[in-house]
């Protein structure tokens, strides 16, 4: 655009109105975070550990000076700077080591919540407070599983937090986080919640809140404020590729959080809901071979012994829809809803069983301490038949005693072009149902496929080492 000298100064005027109004009409956009810090700094702690290590451990290995001539000058360089072994010399037997992170306040007499990765190991802990006081806390119970810590200074009259409703909180809604990443106390940091309900592949029973607020070492276990100045969470961990922030940051729910204080503080330990099923996702394919409009609810790959699930008539195959009224969108929302149930209580489980609704009471059992089973696979057995493009055998002694198999089951020992590499079965897999009907021998699989609809998405379970699994197959035309 060209303009007229004689048009110019209107031309810049109309330029400066602009360039002022803009801004000032985006500043009202904004959120004012400056009440909300200013009004909850005071509650929001520094947590600095040391823990004691022998020298050699946590991967510190001892340094021996090698063997130099007693009147070489690289011989004593070494010897002033390592120090000599022996009497009064060398590696210290013992050394420090620290870490940072952070906490707050929830009771005026001293309660302090953090992370339980925080305080992990610790010999000594530090609480330090905004107005540089420092007391060394004691730790009352820490969980593991949803890594909650809760400690205890010797203080009255603390500053403390509101708690807010996570379940509130909309995609979207801006948060803050305040903390200390590398030691930098008080930093504060914004950005929006990305999303809610998540499941990370190490933690089960945690339905993180995912935000875009940077996090870094030092900001576990500090809150995470939505703009009414509560607590909606505590920020946990990041996602990177780096160890730094990458735009992907983790908070516990305030009110899972607060359950797993409340049982530490009135029992000492956390006690949670057990099932007693393995789960997967309802894919697409799934869904349509088990006649549902759209994929939804948590499958039942397998019902462990001596398990809740077993005992009120859980079965494989069984697609969970709700728990106790609540719906079960994917099955990452099942494992926090039953960790959350009352143990030695009922439960109401909704399930989808050969196109069927139907509503199973559980008697809810507490979670063991080791719910994970070990799996090993031998050596496959030779060839007896093949089938849907892959070839079959009977299961071996040993390795159906290692899956724990009491009969029937094929194992699939190649897999070629065909319906079964499309589905993905592998080579080692060993096939359990498919329709819903149990595989007694490689003859019968054949039976069973032969009976099959043509051109449709049927359900295969398979054992894997890793546990079972289901698939979908299609039938091919």
């Amino acid at each position: 655009m060209i303009v007229s000298p004689r048009r110019l100064p209107a031309f810049l005027a109309i330029l400066l109105i602009l360039g002022l109004a803009l801004p000032a009409a985006a500043r009202g956009n904004l959120p004012d975070f400056v009440p909300l810090v200013e009004a909850n700094s005071p509650a929001v702690v520094n947590i600095s550990t040391t823990r004691k290590l022998a020298a050699g451990e946590g991967g510190q290995p001892r340094f021996r000076i090698p063997d130099m001539p007693e009147d070489g000058n690289l011989g004593e360089l070494l010897r002033r700077f390592f120090g000599e072994e022996g009497e009064g010399g060398g590696m210290p037997e013992q050394f420090d080591t620290s870490s940072l992170g952070s906490g707050f306040i929830i009771s005026g007499d001293g309660y302090v919540v953090t992370n339980h990765h925080v305080i992990q190991g610790a010999d000594e802990i530090i609480v330090r407070l905004s107005d540089r006081r420092s007391f060394t806390a004691t730790l009352v119970g820490s969980d593991p599983k949803s890594d909650v810590a809760l400690l205890k200074i010797e203080a009255e009259g603390l500053p403390t937090l509101k708690l807010g409703d996570s379940d509130e909180l909309k995609v979207g809604e801006w948060v803050l986080a305040i903390g200390s990443p590398f030691g930098f106390d008080h930093s504060v940091t914004a950005g929006i919640v990305s999303a809610k309900g998540r499941s990370l592949p190490t933690e089960n029973y945690v339905p993180f809140i995912q935000t875009d607020v940077a996090i870094n070492p030092g900001n576990s276990g500090g809150p995470l404020f939505n703009m009414d100045g509560e607590v909606v969470g505590i920020n946990s961990q990041i996602y990177s590729r780096t160890g730094g922030f990458m735009g992907l940051s983790f908070a516990i729910p305030i009110e899972m959080a607060m359950e797993v204080v409340d049982q530490i503080k009135s029992q000492g330990f956390v006690s949670r809901g057990w099932l007693g099923v393995l789960i997967q996702e309802v894919t697409r394919d799934l869904a349509d071979s088990f006649g549902m409009s759209r994929p939804t609810g948590a499958l039942v790959a397998r019902v462990l012994p001596d398990s809740p699930a077993l005992k009120a008539g859980l079965q494989v195959g069984d697609v969970i829809l709700s728990f106790n009224g609540m719906e079960v969108t994917r099955s990452s929302a099942l494992p926090p809803l039953v960790g959350r149930a009352p143990v030695g209580r009922d439960a109401m489980v909704e399930v989808l069983r050969d196109g069927q609704r139907m509503e199973i009471p559980v008697r809810i059992a507490e979670l063991p301490e080791d719910d994970q089973i070990a799996r090993t696979t031998p050596p496959p057995e030779p060839v007896a038949s093949t089938v849907l493009g892959m070839e079959v055998a009977p299961v071996p002694a040993p390795l159906r005693e290692a899956l724990d198999l009491q009969e029937g089951g094929v194992l699939v020992e190649r897999v070629a072009e065909g319906p079964a590499r499309d589905a993905r079965i592998q080579r080692g897999d060993v096939l359990v149902m498919i329709d819903n009907r149990r595989i007694d021998s490689p003859e019968h699989l054949a039976e069973l496929v032969s009976a099959l609809p043509a051109g449709t998405h049927v359900p295969v379970l398979v054992q894997r080492r890793q546990g079972p699994v289901f698939l979908a197959l299609k039938v091919p035309d």
